[in-house]
């Protein structure tokens, strides 16, 4: 069995607007995200069924339509990792001493009003944690672990996950009462 890092991937530049309250973070795109260019393209992935039941943003409407209803709804789209070397779709087949983080103190900048961030599972958070320090005055920002909606994170059903993940809701609309 080979150990050899397989080759370098990056990820998608965030879907933002200068309003988003909430920023919902990924480790890194898997391979049948990469192929279709978006975000949790993989169809037994929850994420879109999740934002479906909680923001209108089914899986069965066009990409940007469902990219529209988050950002609509104050909730921006990132991962961690910039660029690494993987092989295959797994957070585990990540090569460690290959992860380039993403520019968050450039994103921080560019949405003033960000105050949660949700992990999408916790390898994403371990990178975040690992790899990205808050800018100075960013500690105002609230930080959560949510069940991955990968289908390789089998240990809990949907309606767990989608239990999990009203946090979400929760905070775009306590952070739109804020503003």
């Amino acid at each position: 069995m080979s150990t050899t890092p397989g080759p370098a991937v990056c990820s998608f530049a965030p879907v933002c607007r200068s309003d988003a309250r909430v920023l919902i973070l990924g480790s890194m795109p898997g391979e049948a995200s990469l192929a279709a260019g978006e975000y949790y393209a993989h169809p037994r992935n929850a994420f879109w069924p999740i934002m479906g039941a909680l923001f209108g943003a089914a899986p069965e409407q066009p990409y940007p339509v469902r990219l529209e209803r988050l950002l609509d709804a104050g909730i921006a789209l990132w991962d961690v990792i910039g660029r690494c070397r993987r092989s295959g779709s797994l957070d585990s087949a990540i090569a460690a001493d290959s992860i380039e983080p993403n520019d968050f103190a450039g994103l921080f900048t560019a949405c003033p009003r960000l105050s949660h961030v949700f992990f999408n599972g916790s390898a994403a958070e371990t990178a975040f944690r690992r790899h990205v320090h808050l800018p100075h005055g960013e500690h105002r920002i609230r930080v959560q672990r949510l069940p991955s909606t990968s289908p390789a994170h089998a240990a809990l059903n949907f309606s767990d996950k989608l239990a999990a993940w009203q946090a979400v809701r929760n905070a775009t609309l306590t952070a739109a009462h804020a503003a």
